[in-house]
């Protein structure tokens, strides 16, 4: 599995993550991600 192009719906507590590959099928699908789960890099 190789994510080339990854969103995130940014809402108060809980945010939907989604992957795609190279060739535009959804290979990540997390529909219910807890901020608290959420590790940001700055």
């Amino acid at each position: 599995m190789s994510i080339v192009s990854a969103g995130i719906d940014l809402a108060k507590n809980i945010f939907a993550v989604h992957g795609v590959d190279e060739n535009g099928k959804a290979v990540l699908i997390k529909p219910k991600v807890f901020r608290e789960q959420l590790a940001l890099a700055t």
